[in-house]
């Protein structure tokens, strides 16, 4: 059984995190914070030196979460989303000095 996955890619000295989810039934189990740990390590390892993500404006949530592991919202994307039309929030994280 599938419980999550975290699909991601390195440009140059970059990580995008691209899509993090974990089935309802396992969420506030740890599961994001593990697959996004194990992540994170690798790319610090690999000499990345910070991580993106963006997320819609109404997913308080995962910006909770996401706060909690050092992301800070760095800028906004106006109506990026569609159906519903919706800003993005930027977040970055250094990995490396």
């Amino acid at each position: 059984m599938v419980v999550g996955f975290l699909a991601a890619r390195v440009v140059s000295d970059e990580l995008e995190i691209l899509n993090l989810a974990v089935a309802p039934a396992q969420r506030g189990r740890g599961v994001a914070a593990r697959l996004l740990g194990e992540v994170l390590a690798e790319a610090r390892a690999r000499g990345v030196r910070s991580a993106w993500l963006e997320l819609r404006a109404s997913n308080q949530r995962a910006l909770a979460f996401y706060r909690s592991l050092g992301f800070q919202e760095v800028s906004r994307r106006s109506r990026y989303y569609r159906y519903p039309e919706e800003d993005a929030i930027v977040c970055r994280r250094a990995l490396l000095p």
